[in-house]
């Protein structure tokens, strides 16, 4: 029951944005919308290309930045450090997991966008939204490869070591290789909750429309274009803005099913 109505709200969601989105849509055309590269309202130019850019970016430096901390923080807690350290760290982990976002976007704002100003200005760039991203991501992304390592069966870990097989390669190949799944799940809700972010590349980023040429360019993604303009949009450019909205679920949708399919994939292949 709770998954169909889990599943309900969703379908709901969708068919709300594409009925919303669809005057623009027909209007329009969903080719241009993701080719053109310029966003003017007033003249009924609406180009989500450089946004869609900016956010794909974004999602991607901010995952290949953190899930490389993530998998070994995990380690370190599952097969190194001492239990009580351990649950002290993750626990640590789990209280920066609730931190507001605005938080880490003030904190980027203050520390992170200065530090780049000095190196290549105007500072509010893409990459100061992967760096204050990544740190937002890292607990997601380390809980859960966390409890994915921690689910693989002891007997496995036993086995390797009774046959003499070293800490580094047990874990390389044995626990990974068990645990792969879980990890890409863990990258995959990580990626989903960096495309979707809206305060802090809204405070970081520079909110300008265009396709970026380097990581110092100013930036405006997709979830920032929709809380700027939503309160005064009307007409077609309310429709582009709700199209905005159903491309951005569509990505995270594409991150899912990827993910589902290459988990059914391995589980496939270890049986």
């Amino acid at each position: 029951m709770a998954a169909l109505v889990a599943s309900s709200i969703l379908a709901l969601i969708t068919l709300f944005l594409i009925s919303e989105s669809w005057p623009f849509l027909s209007d329009v055309g969903v080719l241009r919308l993701l080719s053109d590269e310029e966003w003017a309202p007033k003249g009924d130019v609406f180009g989500l290309a450089p946004m869609l850019v900016s956010s794909v970016l974004l999602t991607i430096g901010a995952l290949l930045l953190t899930t490389p901390f993530s998998i070994g923080f995990a380690v370190y807690c599952s097969f190194y450090s001492r239990k009580h350290i351990a649950a002290g760290l993750l626990r640590l982990v789990d209280i920066s997991a609730g931190i507001p976002t605005v938080i880490y976007g003030f904190w980027g704002l203050v520390v992170v966008v200065p530090i780049i100003n000095s190196i290549a200005p105007p500072g509010a760039s893409i990459l100061a939204g992967i760096l204050v991203l990544s740190l937002m991501i890292f607990p997601t992304i380390t809980v859960i490869t966390q409890a994915a390592i921690e689910a693989v069966p002891k007997t496995y870990i036993y086995a390797s070591t009774a046959l003499g097989v070293g800490r580094a390669a047990t874990i390389r190949h044995i626990v990974f290789r068990q645990a792969r799944a879980g990890v890409l799940a863990a990258m995959t809700l990580g990626a989903a909750r960096a495309i979707g972010e809206t305060i802090v590349v809204l405070m970081v980023c520079g909110n300008v429309v265009q396709m970026p040429s380097s990581f110092f360019d100013p930036v405006r993604t997709l979830t920032a274009n929709i809380a700027l303009e939503m309160q005064y949009a009307m007409g077609l450019h309310q429709a582009a803005l709700y199209a905005t909205g159903l491309t951005v679920l569509m990505v995270v949708a594409l991150l899912v099913l990827l993910s589902g399919l290459y988990a059914q994939r391995q589980a496939r292949e270890d049986s």
